[in-house]
Formats: structure tokens, C-alpha cells, sequence
């Protein structure tokens, strides 16, 4: 008998998002690191309904079928993280997308479950490199071809929220249209070309699924409003963004500039470290008119003391998106 439509929708969900329960988890860790590790594997993706397949990368393990297990492991590595640190620290480059793909690594390569065979698999011809396959996975449902992404979008203003091309990176260099055009017509096909084959043939690798897996943020113009862009996930993570010319913090509220490396996980600091007002109001008359576009988390106290954030923004230019070469 085949399934039912509530079957075959339950297991769409479950490769969506294998781990509901477990949403708040990434707050309730300490460490950085692991709050990150936590956030990349249990937020949402961007999109429901991308242009191209779409699979939890752990939507196969063992994790998946016992969740339980997935919170005692990221429990442990709070209480320990020096395994991940270590890991890590092989990371020479500051970029947040290859930080993520760093994350994922070493998930897969623990998860209960999952084989992970390759990571950043380069594809050559005639001594050009054609490209890379980010990860290379099998598990209990096959062989899979994995391409992760973080990406941060803003919203427009003054047009189509629903057109994906409307939605721009913060520094303006990135639209979320493109990425999806990019991923759908040359990343995710790379593995079924002629040359992905005789390198997979190469690593004993048989007939892969290609998949995505984008996660990240949409950030929603205020004032204004827009539409989200088509496909998005209902349960996407937001923000807000605006200029700076429209900026006027409550006295009370306290902010907190993210540095790049920090714009996974919901921001969590120490009483110490939190900016007081004074000292961000200082920090914001430092930037320059032009300034590249800052991400903001507002941080609200918590019982035991720590400073977590409850909202994020991007505050960006006057001029912005049109900002001088």
C-alpha cells in the first residue's frame, strides 16, 4: 500500500526539520562554539519550497530517529567543548560560510548513522578547477551530494517582496534570487556531470541525490514592510533592518554590534560584557557614513545573570543599497 498524504507530508517535515523539540536547545547552552553547532543544526531553513531538492543533512542518522541522543551529545559538549575547539581550529579563513560548512563537518562526522566521505571535493578538467562538492554524505536512505549555505538577506522597501532578486545580502553583493538560480542550475547538478562521476567512480561513491540545505536569516525592512519572498519557510528566522537616519533606540534597551563570526546562534553574554549604553552610543557615533551594514542583537537580562538576545537588526546606511564603489 502506498503512503497517505498526511504520511508523505509528515515525512517531508521530518526532512525539513528532523528535530523540533529540540528548537529552544541552542539557547540554553553556554559555550559559543556549541551554541553555534546547535544553532546549525536545528534552526529552520530559509525556504520551504526552494527551486531545487531540499534535505535536512541529518535527516538519515540516528539523531534523527532518537533526538534525545542529539541533545545528550550537545549537552556533553557543552559541558566539554575542547573536541570542537580542536576542530575548529583548523579553520584558517574568517568566512562565515565556511565556518558553517566547519560545523556541519564535524556533526557528520560523529553523527550516529551517517558516513561522511568527502568535504569540499574539487571537481577539475584540463587543470581548471570546475568547481567543488561540499559535502558528500551516506546514510540509511543513500548516498547524498550536500550543499550547505548561511546567508543573510534584506528585504526591500519599495518592491516585490515575493521576487527572491529583491532580496539583498547586506553588502549588497548577493541576492537571494541569484544564489538559488546559481544552486539550482551549476552546485547541485555538478555531482551528474561527466567529471563529478569519474572522481566519485574514483572514491568507490555509486549514484549520489543531489540536495540543499540553506539556513540563515530574512531581515524585514522598518519602517515598511515586505512580503516574503517566495517559497520561504513559514518558520524562518527574522529580523529587521533600517537606516541609520531612522534610528531611535528606546533609553532603556540595550544593544550589542555582532561581530561576523557571531551571526549564527542568538547572541548570549556575560553582565560583564554587556555594552552599556553609554559605551554603544559611543560605538555608533564612531561609524562612518558609509559604514558597512552592522548587525545588532538587543540583549534583555536573564534570570541567572547572562544577557540574551530576543531581537537581531541590521542597521545599515542612509544611502543604502546604493553605496559608494
Amino acid at each position: 500500500m502506498g503512503e497517505t498524504t498526511g504520511q508523505r507530508q509528515t515525512g517531508y517535515a521530518r526532512c525539513m526539520m528532523p528535530f523540533p523539540e529540540l528548537s529552544e536547545l541552542p539557547r540554553q547552552l553556554r559555550r559559543p562554539a556549541v551554541r553555534d553547532l546547535a544553532w546549525t543544526l536545528l534552526a529552520p531553513a530559509l525556504l520551504s519550497d526552494p527551486p531545487c531538492p531540499q534535505r535536512h543533512p541529518l535527516a538519515g542518522s540516528a539523531w534523527a530517529a532518537d533526538p534525545q541522543r542529539l541533545h545528550d551529545w550537545l549537552r556533553a559538549l557543552d559541558a566539554d567543548d575542547q573536541p570542537l575547539c580542536d576542530w575548529l581550529a583548523k579553520i584558517t579563513s574568517r568566512r562565515l560560510g565556511l565556518y558553517y560548512e566547519g560545523l556541519w563537518q564535524f556533526a557528520l562526522g560523529q553523527a550516529p548513522g551517517v558516513e561522511l566521505l568527502a568535504a569540499n571535493l574539487a571537481i577539475r578538467a584540463s587543470g581548471r578547477t570546475l568547481g567543488e562538492l561540499d559535502m558528500l554524505v551516506r546514510d540509511g536512505h543513500g548516498s547524498h551530494h550536500l550543499e550547505l549555505a548561511i546567508k543573510l538577506y534584506l528585504g526591500p522597501n519599495d518592491a516585490d517582496g515575493r521576487e527572491p532578486l529583491n532580496w539583498l545580502g547586506p553588502g549588497c553583493h548577493d541576492r537571494l534570487g541569484s544564489k538559488l538560480a546559481h544552486l539550482a542550475t551549476h552546485q547541485l547538478p555538478m555531482s551528474g556531470m561527466a567529471h563529478s562521476r569519474e572522481v566519485l567512480d574514483g572514491l568507490g561513491i555509486g549514484a549520489v541525490q543531489a540536495h540543499l540545505w540553506l539556513g540563515g536569516y530574512l531581515f524585514y525592512p522598518w519602517p515598511g514592510q515586505a512580503e516574503p519572498p517566495a517559497g520561504a519557510n513559514p518558520q524562518h528566522l527574522r529580523g529587521r533592518w533600517l537606516r541609520r537616519q531612522d534610528w531611535i533606540p528606546a533609553p532603556a534597551q540595550r544593544w550589542l554590534p555582532l561581530a561576523r563570526h557571531a551571526w549564527l546562534a542568538p547572541a548570549r553574554v556575560e553582565a560583564s560584557d554587556c555594552l552599556a549604553p553609554a559605551g554603544f552610543a559611543a560605538w555608533l557615533q564612531a561609524l562612518g557614513p558609509h559604514a558597512p551594514a552592522q548587525l545588532l542583537a538587543r540583549l534583555e537580562e536573564q534570570p541567572d545573570g547572562a544577557w540574551q538576545e530576543v531581537e537581531r537588526l541590521f542597521l545599515v546606511a542612509d544611502s543604502w543599497p546604493h553605496l559608494p564603489a
